[in-house]
């Protein structure tokens, strides 16, 4: 008789379940971690080729629409209503209707986007006037940016039809593809700063065509990944498609619900653009807060979906609270010192990787300032992300998106407040504030609608990640009061002075949780001890037969 544990649709342990979300979030926050050193040097290219330069506020104002596109698709809604449904039919029946309903979304979604590409295309100068209302006075400039944003929008099309082909490789636990096509999207972008911007007259148009490009080879990277599972789309137009219509259903909502960090961003891009450089020094230090939360939180949030939306079909509340819990213990586990870390050697970060060439010294001031205020608020960002997955998983968009339209007031308001007396900090500052209203709202209604979450066992952790952040604020101190940052010059002793405080903060770190057997500690540990273990085990084989076929050669 079979084990029912191993029959489909079976209850999963929950140790393995949690170990199964923490290797895939590791994989995905390997990908992801490549991605965004790309990112940064992407980001360092196009600072010291445009500094905070007219050009630069042009195309990052420009560049807010794609990028608020790729956060909300590629990061966020279209995963969030995609997965559980398709996780349903591919859990629940066979894998024939699987197919089916991802090619009919596919076909639907790809009649819209093109629709919608040819309408934003010829509505640009509408909303860059819109999006960049203190360029009215400065034709130049909104012209620059409205021929940007015609440039890039077509990004839209082809980062949504990557987000759905991510649904599909992640819904059925395949997740390097999609963790590493944004490694390709920020290649294609520095090819381009670097091979095709000098041939134009205009440079950074050049980037521009660059982020297209990127898009495209985003979705092209995946389509391998779909043909060897069987999975590739095929054309459907079936928009009446029982399946598509709850996707649709979903998406709306799931669009505002995911999106209130990314729609507080725009406002604060619009807010800026009252500012000269503004709008650069909050990008710059929105990427420098992108880069824990994108490989942590978003890669957890990204890694637990299929899992919760697994134990959500089969009606199994009791796991869901064990795997919602562990997934925000394993977000203070991470994000609570790097946001300690970022706080702390926010001026040492944007100076040694930022300026040079055109970026100056009060460049740097402003952005560590946008860095410190966007940071206070990180933990909020990154457990929005996992609360809101859980969401989703139980096919819920609408409390995520009303919980999203008082976040974002509340970000309007305060921007509206702060941006006098604070400037561009507190437009960034205004933002933090609403995400952690955004997730009290959330966690709220969240815990009444399951009855409860183990809050108790997410206390506990809390407690250790506390005392074990000690050394890091200790480390980082020591590093950011060094005299070496008053010099002129000396990169290689900064660049070595950082790395010790940061392998200084993170050695500390890991052992004040070693001491006290941290259970977020030993699961990582254990994920770590089985793969050096199966590569071990897979070596000695290799070797084995390497030596046996050696005696039958002799022989």
């Amino acid at each position: 008789m079979p084990d029912p544990a191993s029959l489909p649709g079976a209850p999963v342990p929950a140790q393995d379940e949690n170990h199964t979300v923490v290797k895939a979030a590791g994989l995905i926050g390997a990908a992801t971690f490549s991605s965004r050193i790309l990112g940064f040097i992407r980001d360092m290219v196009l600072a010291r080729l445009f500094g905070a330069t007219p050009a630069a506020d042009a195309f990052f104002v420009a560049y807010r629409i794609p990028n608020l596109l790729r956060e909300l698709f590629a990061e966020g809604s279209m995963s969030s209503a995609f997965v559980p449904v398709f996780t349903e039919y591919h859990t629940l029946r066979a894998k024939r209707d699987a197919w089916e309903l991802a090619s009919a979304v596919f076909t639907t979604l790809l009649t819209i986007l093109i629709a919608v590409t040819l309408v934003g295309i010829l509505a640009s100068p509408a909303i860059v006037w819109l999006l960049a209302p203190g360029f009215h006075a400065d034709p130049a400039r909104l012209a620059m940016t409205t021929l940007l944003t015609q440039i890039m929008f077509p990004y839209l099309l082809f980062i949504s039809l990557a987000a759905l082909a991510m649904g599909v490789l992640n819904s059925v636990r395949a997740f390097a593809a999609p963790a590493l096509s944004p490694v390709i999207f920020n290649v294609c972008i520095i090819a381009a700063a670097f091979l095709l911007a000098p041939l134009l007259a205009e440079p950074i148009h050049g980037v521009a065509i660059g982020v297209v490009i990127g898009g495209a080879a985003q979705f092209l990277m995946q389509l391998p990944g779909l043909r060897r599972r069987g999975l590739l789309f095929g054309w459907r137009f079936e928009p009446g498609h029982p399946g598509v219509k709850r996707i649709g259903l979903l998406l709306v909502p799931s669009l505002l619900g995911m999106s209130v960090t990314q729609v507080n961003i725009t406002v604060s891009t619009i807010l800026a653009s009252f500012f000269a450089g503004a709008p650069t020094y909050l990008f710059y230090g929105m990427r420098l807060i992108q880069f824990p939360l994108g490989i942590f939180g978003v890669a957890l949030a990204t890694a637990i979906l299929p899992t919760l939306s697994q134990q959500a079909a089969r009606g199994s509340l009791d796991e869901l609270r064990v795997t919602l819990a562990f997934g925000l213990r394993m977000i203070l586990f991470i994000i609570l010192p790097a946001m300690l870390g970022l706080i702390l050697l926010r001026q040492p970060i944007v100076h040694l990787f930022f300026e040079h060439g055109t970026f100056t010294a009060a460049d740097t001031a402003a952005t560590a300032t946008a860095v410190f205020c966007y940071a206070v608020g990180l933990w909020a960002f990154a457990s929005v992300r996992i609360i809101v997955a859980a969401f989703y998983s139980l096919q819920d968009t609408r409390t995520p998106a009303l919980a999203a339209v008082a976040a974002v007031g509340a970000n309007i308001l305060l921007s509206l407040l702060l941006m006098g007396p604070l400037r561009h900090a507190g437009l960034a500052l205004a933002t933090a504030l609403a995400s952690m209203l955004n997730g009290g709202i959330l966690v709220t209604v969240l815990n009444r609608r399951l009855g409860g979450i183990d809050w108790r066992s997410v206390g506990r952790s809390a407690a250790r990640v506390l005392v074990a952040t000690v050394p890091v604020v200790l480390a980082s101190a020591w590093v950011a009061g060094a005299a070496v940052w008053t010099h002129q010059g000396d990169w290689i002793a900064k660049t070595v002075m950082l790395f010790v405080g940061v392998g200084l903060s993170m050695t500390g770190y890991f052992g004040v949780h070693a001491v006290m057997r941290s259970e977020e500690l030993e699961v990582v540990w254990g994920m770590v001890r089985r793969r050096i273990g199966v590569k071990r085990e897979a070596g000695r084989a290799e070797r084995t037969m390497s030596d046996v076929s050696e005696s039958e050669r002799k022989e």
